[in-house]
C-alpha cells in the first residue's frame, strides 16, 4: 500500500484517533498546523508548558485531551486491527478516499478498515441508503429492493449497520452478491448493535467495515451523529427511506447537501410519521426516487437513464386513430348503423365500414343485422370501452 506519511506520522495519527473525537474542528485545525506528530508532542508535554498553541479551547478541555494522549497506545491498536485482518488508512495513502477531504477541518484523522476491497475505489461508485431504525415493513422492503438493484448495477451500498433501514440495505446488497460498506460509530472490531453480529461479520467478509474510532472503542450518541458526515462524504448521493423529523438520517442528508452530493428520498404515506422527515426533505432540495434505476439516473454517468414509466399497454393502444374514434362511437349495449358510426367518428361511410370489418376481425366489434356494437370482451376492457357514466 502506497502511503503519504512516514511511520512516525502514521503512528501519531493512529494515537490521535484515541484522543480527538470524530469531527472535532479544533483538532482538525491543530492537525493542519502542527501535523499529527507535532500535535501529539504538544499533548504529551508536561502540563502547562505548551498550552499556548492550543488556546482555542479551555484548560479543562486541554487537561482531558492530555489525559487521553497519555494513555494512547497506537502500536497496540495497530496490532489489534491487524489481528482481525484490518488496516489503518490515512489521508495521503493510495487507498484514502479523497472525497473525504471535502469535510475540511472535520475530515477524519484516519480510518480503521476491515475487509479486502480497496476503499478508495469502492467509494468512487457508492450510494448511501439510510433511514429509520424502527422502520415499517414497507421501509425495509424499499431499502432492500433499492440496495439490491444498486448492487446488481455495480454500485456500492453504504450505510451504518443499524437496525431497520440500514440493516435492510446491507442485506439487500449482500443478497445480490453485491458490494456494501458499513460505517460504524465505534471500533470496527466492536459489534453494535449486538443483534447485528452476523450481519457485520458478513459485511467484513464480503465488503468493508469502516470507522474513525480505534479498535475496542464504544459508540455514543454524539458519535452516531458525527458518523453520518462520513457516510455522506464517502458517497455520490444519499437515499433516505423513512425518517422522522428529528431522525439522524436527515443529518446524513443535510451533510450530503452541504457537500454538494445528491440527496434523494423515498416517499411514504402522507399519514406516516416515519415518512414525515422524508417528505420535508422532498419539499426542499431532495429528489423523489422509487427504485434503483431512478437513483442511478441521478448519480450515475450520462446516459444511465431510468426506463420511461407508463401503464400497461392495452390492445386499443395499438390501433390507428380512426380505429380508436370508431370504437369511441360504438355503444356498449346497442347496435348502431354504419352511417351513424361514420357521422360520430367524423369519417365517410366507406371508410367506417372498412374499419369496422377490420375491427371485427380483431375481435373488438360484432355485427347485429345492419348494426354494429362492441363485443362483450371489449366492453369489459377498460382500455377500449367508450368513456361515459
Amino acid at each position: 500500500m502506497t502511503t503519504g506519511y512516514g511511520a512516525d506520522e502514521r503512528l501519531a495519527r493512529a494515537a490521535l484517533t484515541r484522543v480527538i473525537e470524530p469531527g472535532d474542528e479544533n483538532g482538525g485545525r491543530w492537525l493542519h498546523k502542527f501535523g499529527a506528530r507535532g500535535l501529539m508532542e504538544l499533548l504529551t508535554s508536561p502540563e502547562g508548558t505548551d498550552d499556548e498553541p492550543l488556546c482555542d479551547v479551555g484548560p479543562r478541555r486541554i487537561r482531558g485531551l492530555r489525559a487521553r494522549a497519555a494513555t494512547a497506545a497506537p502500536e497496540r491498536d495497530l496490532a489489534a486491527i491487524a489481528a482481525v485482518g484490518g488496516r489503518f488508512v490515512c489521508p495521503g495513502d493510495q487507498e484514502w478516499p479523497t472525497q473525504l477531504d471535502d469535510l475540511g477541518t472535520s475530515r477524519p484523522i484516519g480510518l480503521w478498515v476491515r475487509g479486502r476491497p480497496d476503499l478508495r475505489l469502492w467509494a468512487l461508485r457508492s450510494v448511501a441508503v439510510v433511514g429509520a431504525r424502527a422502520c415499517t415493513p414497507y421501509g425495509a422492503h424499499m431499502a432492500g429492493s433499492i440496495a439490491s438493484g444498486l448492487a446488481e448495477r455495480g454500485w456500492v451500498v453504504t450505510s451504518g449497520a443499524a437496525y431497520g433501514v440500514d440493516g435492510a440495505a446491507h442485506r439487500g446488497a449482500l443478497a445480490s452478491d453485491g458490494a456494501t460498506v458499513a460505517v460504524l460509530a465505534c471500533g470496527v472490531d466492536v459489534v453494535y448493535p449486538p443483534g447485528h453480529a452476523e450481519l457485520v461479520r458478513r459485511i467484513a467478509e464480503q465488503g468493508l467495515v469502516v470507522g474513525e474510532l480505534a479498535p475496542g472503542d464504544h459508540p455514543t450518541r454524539s458519535r452516531f451523529i458525527l458518523r453520518n458526515r462520513v457516510i455522506a462524504a464517502l458517497t455520490r448521493g444519499t437515499v433516505v427511506v423513512e425518517a422522522e423529523y428529528r431522525s439522524g438520517s436527515l443529518v446524513t442528508a443535510r451533510s450530503a447537501q452541504r457537500l454538494g452530493r445528491f440527496t434523494m428520498g423515498v416517499p411514504g404515506p402522507a399519514t406516516s410519521g416515519l415518512s414525515a422527515g422524508v417528505h420535508e426533505l422532498l419539499r426542499g432540495e431532495g429528489v423523489l426516487v422509487t427504485d434503483a434505476a431512478e437513483v442511478v439516473e441521478l448519480v450515475g454517468d450520462m446516459g444511465d437513464l431510468a426506463p420511461a414509466r407508463r401503464g400497461p399497454v392495452l390492445a386499443r393502444d395499438l390501433l390507428d386513430p380512426l380505429g380508436r374514434r370508431i370504437l369511441d362511437a360504438l355503444p356498449a349495449r346497442a347496435a348502431l348503423g354504419g352511417r351513424e358510426i361514420a357521422r360520430e367518428s367524423a369519417t365517410t361511410a366507406d371508410e367506417a365500414l372498412g374499419k369496422l370489418y377490420e375491427l371485427h376481425s380483431l375481435g373488438f366489434v360484432e355485427r347485429h343485422g345492419e348494426g354494429w356494437q362492441l363485443t362483450p370482451r371489449t366492453t369489459r376492457d377498460g382500455g377500449t370501452r367508450r368513456a361515459g357514466p
